[in-house]
Formats: C-alpha cells, sequence, structure tokens
C-alpha cells in the first residue's frame, strides 16, 4: 500500500512540472489534477473519470499507471448502487365499490337496451298490405361510376444533415471530451475514459440530431472513428480537439 496522492506529488515536483503545463499535455483539467493529488476523489464526476485520469497522469509523468489503479480498487473501489424497488399502491375499498357500481350501471344499460330491440323488432313486422305491387322494370337502372379520388401524399421538407459518430477503444484506453458545436458553449454530451473493447455513440440515445460534434481526445490514434456508419482515418496524434461535421473530421484549428 502507497500513497496515491503524494507520490504524483512527489513525481511532479521532481520534474519541475507545473498544473497548467501538465493541463495542456493530458487535456485534464488542473482542478482534477490537484483532487488526485490530494486524494480527493469525491470531487470528481465517477470512479471511472477517477481510473482514467489517475491512469493517464501517472503514465505521463513516468510511472505505472496501471499500478495506481488497482491502488484506487483497492482502497477507493465501491459497487454500483441497486435501483431502488418501485413501490405497489393498493387500490383502497372506495376505488373498488366505485368500480362495481360502474358495472352494475352498464349491465342494467345493456339489459335495456336489448329490451327495447326486442319490442321494436315484434310491433315493426311484416304486414299483410292490399296495395298493388308495382311491376317489375326489366331494364337495370343505369349507374353512373365516380373516378376514384387519389390523394396526394405532401413531401415531407429535407432534414438538415446530421451527425452520427461512434467512437471504439481498439488499442487501448483514451480519454473523451464531448459538445454539441463547440466547447464553449455547446452542450456536453460526454466526458470520461473509453478502456479497451467499450464503445461510444454520440450523440447518445434519444438526443436530438446534430449537425457539428467537437472533440476533445487523449491517444485518438487508439481509437476506431465511424462516422455516418463510414468508417475514417484515426488521426496520428497523441491528443487533439477536432470536428466531427456531415463531410468529415477535421482539426479544431482548420474551422476557425
Amino acid at each position: 500500500m502507497f500513497a496515491i496522492g503524494s507520490s504524483l506529488r512527489e513525481a511532479r515536483l521532481r520534474q519541475g512540472l507545473g498544473f497548467p503545463e501538465i493541463e495542456q499535455a493530458t487535456k485534464i483539467r488542473a482542478k482534477h489534477l490537484k483532487a488526485l493529488e490530494d486524494e480527493q476523489f469525491d470531487l470528481l464526476p465517477a470512479q471511472t473519470y477517477v481510473k482514467g485520469f489517475l491512469r493517464i497522469y501517472a503514465e505521463y509523468l513516468g510511472l505505472d499507471g496501471q499500478l495506481y489503479v488497482d491502488e484506487f480498487n483497492s482502497r477507493y473501489a465501491t459497487g454500483e448502487e441497486e435501483p431502488a424497488p418501485i413501490a405497489r399502491t393498493n387500490v383502497g375499498p372506495r376505488v373498488r365499490r366505485f368500480e362495481s357500481r360502474v358495472v352494475l350501471f352498464v349491465l342494467l344499460g345493456i339489459a335495456a337496451v336489448t329490451a327495447l330491440v326486442i319490442a321494436a323488432w315484434k310491433s315493426g313486422g311484416p304486414k299483410e298490405s292490399n296495395a298493388p305491387v308495382p311491376p317489375v322494370n326489366s331494364t337495370p337502372p343505369t349507374t353512373t361510376r365516380k373516378p376514384p379520388t387519389t390523394h396526394r401524399k405532401k413531401k415531407k421538407p429535407p432534414q438538415p444533415a446530421g451527425v452520427k459518430l461512434v467512437l471504439r477503444a481498439t488499442n487501448g484506453a483514451s480519454w473523451i471530451e464531448a459538445h454539441v458545436g463547440t466547447s464553449d458553449g455547446g452542450e456536453q454530451l460526454y466526458e470520461g475514459t473509453l478502456e479497451t473493447g467499450q464503445v461510444l455513440p454520440l450523440p447518445r440515445n434519444g438526443h436530438r440530431r446534430v449537425r457539428r460534434i467537437w472533440l476533445n481526445v487523449g491517444q485518438p490514434a487508439s481509437l476506431t472513428w465511424r462516422l455516418n456508419g463510414k468508417v475514417r482515418p484515426a488521426p496520428s496524434t497523441e491528443t487533439g480537439t477536432f470536428i466531427a461535421g456531415p463531410k468529415g473530421i477535421v482539426p479544431a484549428s482548420q474551422t476557425r
């Protein structure tokens, strides 16, 4: 057992590094780096982020990232919370009494309608009549058929081109931050570490159609990029910011 936070701090100070420099290189915010050194893991969003940040920060300092993740799991990792059971509501005696009355009224109504139909059928039966029978016309009447009316379906206006991006961690873990449109004003879609074998669809299920996705990615070459159903070549840089649009994926610096 060793102190996670103090060993990270000692390695950083030994190399003369500051938080702004590390933040620029790892794309991990300075407040999260300080929380790791202070072992204030509750300040981070979830345990998945803590493990991903620990691995990236330790490996940047030249340490064994997996060793820090294992130490965190042995001391701080907890199981997932089970969803709370849905409480059952009992139907009260008043509701049951009301339902019984409704059923009774419906049965009485059906019986009354049936009696009226039988009485009307008996009183309106066939009667003998002395009126002469009109002659039968041998020529059938001509009927004019109306041409069938055709309903034209209204064409729906074309929908704006959307972006559907699927990222898969195939060659190692990768830290990802995604926003709608831009980083400074767009809605955040995801922030965390994508472990090997995990898949991240953007936008997430149930989200509205988006036209552009801003991405801040660590180790983008470890990912398989699939844009609108087509595989795109992965960027070769270690970290970077990108814009995914209907026509492709380009560095964010080229869109300004």
